[in-house]
């Protein structure tokens, strides 16, 4: 026999002696009888949720001289005396003496586990037990912290719940057009991890104890700018002419205008220059033959810069307003000059 079969028949062997003794010495109730008794009858298996009431009942008949109830080798309760110490547990009242049930109120952890019933009927000791089974809803106690990574980095994240049965847990990416089911489990590992896959990540943990523990983690991913649109205007002399800019970038973008190699600067010779957010606006008052041509936007952060130019004409020209030139081959001495533009404001 294994350790554990050991250990189970020297508990059951102290719980019958406790229980010889204490039958032995309680005061006999209604006289017994010499047919024999099939009381206590069998119980089921209790389970409740914890902080729950918990019922075990004993069903008994007059024949029964004797009663009391043990949890493990403690005494809870000998005939209509409470030995416990415990004030969770009531002895519930049954004015017919058939029924000899207990209550534990506020059930939890602690709780679970064997509770026995033994009558003395026809001066033979008998008992009938139950176990009580304590079930805690499922509950998440650790979770990756928000996180700010660059484009192409590996992403781990984790969330670890608790319960009883043991939980299952569930990772989802919350999208503007619905959510995404990833994985099962603690972890959900993502590589080489790309600006889409950035925003809200849920974890669920459930157990059908009750509603689900749902806890997210926000993850920012840092990418380069690129420029989404680059729109050119047309305008008459002495008019105003307007041309807009529109970067994507996280962290956010700077904008710089140029035209040709030299930089536009807000507030001089007629110009403004208005950043909101992802979008510039470069407006020229007052436009002049002199300030047709070519003009450059440049959106730049912490991880590069990209380029876009686009046309301020006059009436009569021949111009495509509706495509946007993406330079690629935008002036070396100006990309150094942007650049080391932006690492001296850092």
């Amino acid at each position: 026999m294994g350790s554990r079969g050991r250990a189970g028949s020297a508990w059951r062997g102290r719980l019958a002696v406790v229980a010889l003794r204490l039958l032995c010495v309680l005061p006999a109730g209604a006289p017994a009888r010499s047919a024999e008794s099939s009381f206590p009858k069998p119980m089921d298996n209790v389970t409740v949720r914890q902080g729950d009431t918990a019922l075990l009942k004993c069903i008994t008949d007059k024949k029964v001289s004797r009663v009391a109830w043990l949890n493990r080798t403690s005494i809870l309760f000998a005939g209509r005396e409470k030995w416990s110490l415990d004030p969770r547990v009531v002895l519930l009242n049954d004015t017919a003496i058939t029924e000899y049930s207990i209550q534990i109120r506020n059930v939890d952890v602690h709780d679970e586990g064997p509770y026995v019933c033994s009558v003395l009927t026809n001066k033979k000791p008998k008992s009938s037990k139950v176990h009580l089974v304590v079930q805690v809803p499922a509950r998440i106690v650790n979770i990756s912290t928000d996180i700010t990574v660059n484009e192409g980095s590996n992403v781990t994240l984790t969330c670890v719940a608790i319960g009883r049965p043991e939980p299952s847990i569930t990772w989802r990416h919350l999208l503007k057009r619905g959510n995404k089911f990833l994985s099962e489990g603690e972890h959900i590992e993502i590589s080489a991890i790309s600006k889409e896959q950035s925003g809200v990540y849920q974890c669920s943990s459930t157990n059908d104890i009750s509603a689900p523990d749902v806890r997210t983690v926000h993850i920012t991913v840092n990418y380069p700018p690129s420029i989404l649109s680059a729109k050119g205007t047309g305008a008459a002399v002495g008019q105003k002419g307007v041309l807009q800019c529109e970067a994507s970038a996280v962290p956010g973008p700077d904008f710089h205008w140029y035209r040709e190699d030299r930089r536009l600067i807000n507030g001089i010779n007629g110009i403004k220059i208005e950043n909101k957010g992802k979008q510039s606006m470069l407006v020229v008052f007052n436009v002049s033959e002199s300030d047709y041509g070519n003009y450059t936007c440049v959106a730049t952060n912490t991880l590069g810069n990209t380029n876009a130019s686009m046309m301020l004409y006059g009436p009569g020209a021949i111009h495509d307003v509706s495509r946007a030139q993406l330079s690629q081959h935008f002036s070396i001495c100006l990309l150094w000059t942007v650049t080391l533009q932006y690492l001296v404001k850092l």
